[in-house]
């Protein structure tokens, strides 16, 4: 005689809702953005159907909307032209940039959003690369003093949470104690933690026209074969006062979501790529997924991994069917 049946628990949906032990929310997510030059403007990205790169003007309304869902969080990222790339990204903390003027407009017009920024020298750097490319190296140390005059820029144009993305060596507790040190003790640190050298940010280049021009990122970005190096990197960000831990990607590295989670006691994020999202999007393009499902299911495995903040390209869409409900 069977006493055991773990079906009961599913039998209705009422009861497979209070046996539920994983919720996606709309306020678990932060919604990533691409800012572009001029007025007017919205250009969608060619990899990444349904995400745009906005003009400031169109940005603002499209966080207006989404404030309407329910969404307050958002990365920003900025697609510039090459004219305004250097070698040193230079224009990264040059006053009355795009980036910092956008910024702060954010903030001026919506004072109850929080925004994230992302502190890397690829966005701005002739080279493509995350940190000062020379003689076929990324110079470590000399890479810190540009991340630290970006990180105060961004913090003095109202930025919330700042999101270290270059993978350099004691980039935290650079940027920390220059926070510290201008009176924004209060601006937190979103630590891309464990980033790993993934062949699934190819969109996402395509969005920023950002990829190196030369090399790859595999001596600053993690081997996607090592698991316990996530451990060092998570100890010295953790050490060196970061707020919150990142992984990157999400999906591919579900087992690293749950070994920081079980072993920190900070607040662990995931990054939902650029490449997760394009894959679920083509493939529902073709019929060979239910976009929709595929999404949610998406979402609701990096939250069981163990990632209390998601960062993706669904935010918003997740957010309006969470509001059709």
């Amino acid at each position: 005689m069977l006493i055991r049946r773990p079906r009961r628990n599913r039998k209705t949906a009422v009861i497979r809702g209070l046996a539920e032990e994983t919720t996606v929310l709309t306020k678990d997510l932060i919604f990533p953005l691409f800012l572009i030059e001029g007025e007017n403007m919205k250009e969608e990205v060619a990899s990444m159907p349904g995400i745009y790169r906005y003009s400031l003007d169109l940005l603002l309304g499209e966080i207006e909307a989404c404030l309407k869902l329910g969404l307050n969080t958002f990365a920003v990222f900025p697609s510039l032209p090459e004219s305004k790339k250097d070698h040193m990204a230079t224009e990264s903390y040059k006053e009355n940039s795009l980036y910092l003027n956008a910024l702060h407009k954010i903030k001026s017009s919506f004072p109850e959003v929080c925004i994230m920024t992302d502190v890397a020298m690829d966005p701005y750097s002739s080279d493509g690369h995350d940190g000062i490319y020379e003689n076929e190296e990324i110079l470590n140390d000399e890479t810190l003093e540009v991340l630290g005059k970006m990180a105060l820029a961004q913090a003095q144009a109202g930025a919330d949470i700042l999101g270290p993305s270059d993978m350099m060596d004691g980039r935290v507790q650079f940027m920390r104690e220059i926070l510290d040190k201008n009176n924004f003790k209060d601006v937190g640190i979103m630590s891309y933690t464990a980033k790993y050298a993934s062949a699934f940010y190819g969109p996402f280049r395509d969005a920023l026209d950002s990829a190196p021009k030369a090399g790859d990122k595999k001596t600053y970005q993690m081997n996607p074969a090592n698991k316990r190096e996530a451990l060092i990197e998570a100890e010295l960000d953790y050490i060196e006062g970061a707020d919150f831990l990142m992984v990157k990607p999400a999906l591919a590295y579900l087992d690293v979501i749950s070994l920081l989670e079980n072993n920190f006691d900070l607040p662990i994020a995931a990054y939902n790529v650029s490449g997760e999202y394009a894959m679920v999007k083509a493939a529902g393009q073709k019929g060979w997924l239910d976009a929709e499902q595929t999404m949610l299911e998406v979402l609701l495995s990096i939250r069981r991994a163990g990632a209390k903040i998601i960062l993706t390209y669904f935010a918003k869409e997740f957010a309006q069917l969470q509001q059709s409900k």
